[in-house]
């Protein structure tokens, strides 16, 4: 796959709420996960601990208000997101998220995803 048919697929799947589905179908086995500096979470690596990651930050979801997924936008290997999220979570209460979520691909599978908000 391409960098623009892997970030077609990872929007289209993610605007149906199936980011698991995401993952295990597009991320490679060495993918990386990176959170701004600010964040308590730390980086995740590998497609397991990335998976572990993506489960305790659903987890923590109580309600969903709405949220988005722009088209993508490529640069050679990367692609970037733009995405946003109206969300109740458990320990913070309700919170909206904007942010850029940017991914690099390699031999047709997402290799590092960062997220900047």
């Amino acid at each position: 796959m391409t960098t623009q048919e892997v970030a077609n697929r990872l929007v289209e799947l993610c605007r149906k709420g199936q980011m698991l589905e995401a993952q295990q179908e597009l991320y490679a086995n060495e993918v990386t996960s990176h959170e701004p500096a600010h964040s308590p979470t730390p980086p995740a690596i590998g497609k397991e601990a990335v998976i572990v990651k993506g489960k305790h930050f659903a987890s923590n979801i109580m309600e969903r208000h709405g949220g988005s997924f722009g088209d993508p936008i490529i640069g050679g290997n990367y692609f970037s997101v733009a995405c946003s999220l109206d969300a109740t979570f458990k320990e913070r209460g309700r919170m909206q998220i904007n942010e850029i979520c940017v991914f690099g691909v390699k031999d047709g599978k997402v290799i590092s995803e960062q997220f900047f908000y």
